[in-house]
């Protein structure tokens, strides 16, 4: 089998036992790679009621079939498991070389059950594992974990994914760390790595992966690597992601104080220009990536002189204008932190503008605030609230660290309604009232407030739409997106290049070449919607229904002000509408299930099915 390893390895750290199993062939069609695994490994192998932070929980890392091989950016690995910060279905995509590394380590992916007796690591080595003692880094940073574990095992060349104090303490918001800029930041995976006492997992491969057509394949890449070079994915190479601010600070689509409004009037000073200009000290790409998006940042003065973090949009813009704070410095802290201790730098900055909003509104004193001046604009306090969430620090970290829905849920005063959340999981830094279509696929995400499952914020910004109102086309849009985005994301591609494949025929010739199977455009899509359903069905068992697919409170209740928005608001009766839409377009029933005809036509368990 072409393109793939042909193995994975499963670890039962309770047993301390390792074993390799096959790949098969039916499987690897069927749903492809990354994503694909992740869903149908889930479905197969959590029951119904499992803890997402007991033994049970079965935690999985999967490559794509193009991992290791010249597909420009293809060097990405996903982990998932059931989520402690959701209940529902939980996985994040990191960049780096996490993933050409375990499968040049011969291993399409590793999946992991039980729970190790004592702080352990992982050390995968040319088809070899072992466990290891891990003791002597349990409290330490990622950063810190990364370099131990080099310097133990006297190579420089290893990959390593590791938790930080945040996911030892089980936060739902924990993350983990590879590559020391990347991190597998969403639904709590760092979490489940701490409850089974797994602080890293360490990768060495030097073996080559196999391609069905390589001189074609060189050929073809010649051409996509001229095309990421190209205007497509020319701001990503000058400003970072960050060059996203202006453009939705123009658009009034910029979330600010806590999704209040849709500009921030200091914007130009928060921006990917004058962040380039002024802090920026090195742009790094990941392996066989021509891009090179990732902007490091350096504070040169003040209290955080030395700080370096990498900088990316929805970091910048939730941890900056969402809570106020217009300082490079203080939002390069609060960054750095984040990917220090563990923790999704997304979920950090909702959570603290919420306790931002709740402290202005009286809701939060500053006793429970551990004496901080928690107020909009504060970077001194900003800095201080991440370090006490990501260390369950004081009073404050106690209320925050699990993130902001079950904040509001101990500190009620209808606190719920300004929780900006889906599915628990905070919502990315798109603003719900000026990007209705946005909203809608964000809120249908299987993994909650998700901007990566469709893409559907694209015709909204773009203007393709009315972003001011929804109607039941748009369902359409977000089924479309989806089933797209799930090939991206399980071959794993980076998004970044979506936009130099001309259409959906050059991505299914990237599946061909790789790995020799002969698929058209169509049944790739079809193998896309396949995987999409997987997840749901594994979401219907933990009991996703259509409540579940609704934006936060704010986006109905409270209308929209800003130098943009003159009062902008989702009309009930609309988002219904258009959710009833992407039901029927998805072919599920009124409560977001998937029909028995849909599951036995796509060959998926009908057992859940309506």
């Amino acid at each position: 089998m072409k393109g793939y390893a042909g193995k994975f390895l499963r670890v039962n750290l309770s047993t301390g036992e390792m074993k390799t199993e096959s790949l098969s062939e039916e499987w690897a069609r069927k749903f492809l790679g990354g994503y694909g695994f992740v869903a149908s490994t889930l479905y197969n192998e959590i029951p119904e009621g499992t803890d997402p932070l007991s033994p049970e929980n079965v935690l999985c890392l999967w490559t794509g079939p193009v991992a290791g091989t010249i597909i420009p950016v293809s060097s990405k690995y996903i982990m998932g498991a059931l989520s402690p910060a959701t209940g529902f279905i939980g996985f994040g995509i990191a960049s780096g070389g996490v993933g050409s590394e375990l499968k040049a380590a011969g291993f399409d992916g590793i999946v992991i059950s039980g729970k190790a007796p004592s702080p352990s690591y992982l050390y995968i080595q040319n088809g070899h594992a072992e466990l290891r003692d891990a003791s002597n880094l349990w409290g330490k940073s990622t950063w810190d974990t990364e370099e131990m574990i080099r310097e133990e095992l006297s190579d420089d060349e290893i990959r390593v994914s590791s938790i930080g104090p945040a996911g030892e303490l089980l936060s739902c918001l924990a993350n983990v760390t590879n590559d020391r800029n990347r991190q597998v930041g969403r639904s709590g995976m760092g979490a489940v790595m701490g409850s089974k006492n797994l602080k890293a997992i360490a990768i060495r491969g030097t073996g080559d992966v196999e391609v069905a057509n390589l001189d074609e394949l060189l050929e073809f890449c010649k051409d996509l690597y001229k095309r990421c070079r190209g205007p497509a994915t020319e701001k990503y190479r000058v400003y970072g992601t960050p060059a996203n601010v202006l453009v939705h600070n123009r658009l009034g689509c910029l979330p600010s104080y806590n999704f209040q409004k849709g500009t921030f009037e200091q914007a130009e000073a928060v921006s990917g220009e004058t962040m380039l200009a002024t802090m920026v000290k090195k742009i790094v790409a990941c392996p066989a990536c021509p891009i090179a998006c990732d902007h490091i940042n350096v504070v040169k003065e003040g209290p955080w002189t030395g700080t370096v973090a990498s900088m990316d949009y929805e970091s910048l813009e939730l941890l900056g204008p969402n809570c106020g704070v217009a300082d490079l410095n203080a939002i390069t802290k609060a960054v750095e932190l984040c990917d220090k201790l563990g923790v999704d730098t997304i979920s950090a900055g909702v959570t603290i503008s919420w306790a931002m909003e709740a402290y202005e509104k009286g809701l939060l004193t500053k006793d429970d605030c551990d004496g901080l001046d928690l107020r909009f604009g504060n970077g001194e306090a900003l800095v201080e609230a991440v370090e006490r969430l990501c260390l369950r620090e004081g009073k404050l970290g106690q209320l925050i660290a699990d993130g902001c829905a079950r904040a509001a849920e101990k500190l009620g005063k209808d606190s719920y309604k300004f929780a900006m959340v889906n599915k628990k999981l905070e919502w990315g830094a798109y603003s719900l009232r000026s990007l209705q279509t946005a909203t809608l696929g964000f809120a249908t995400s299987v993994r909650g407030a998700c901007y990566l499952r469709s893409g559907s914020y694209q015709v909204d910004v773009k203007g393709t739409v009315d972003r001011y109102h929804l109607d039941k086309s748009r369902g359409k849009i977000v089924y479309d997106g989806e089933n797209l985005y799930a090939i991206i994301d399980s071959l794993i591609i980076c998004k970044f290049t979506r936009g130099i494949y001309k259409d959906n025929d050059e991505l299914a010739k990237v599946i061909r070449l790789v790995t020799g199977f002969d698929v058209s455009a169509k049944e790739m899509i079809k193998t896309g919607e396949r995987i999409h359903n997987q997840a749901k069905l594994f979401n219907v068992r933990f009991g996703a229904r259509r409540e579940h697919d609704y934006p936060p409170p704010r986006a109905f209740e409270e209308r929209m002000y800003d130098d943009v928005n003159d009062g902008a608001i989702i009309l009930k009766e609309e988002y219904d509408e258009a959710l009833s839409g992407y039901y029927k377009a998805r072919r599920w029933n009124k409560e977001g299930i998937p029909t028995k005809a849909l599951l036995e036509e796509l060959d998926l368990d009908t057992s859940l099915g309506v």
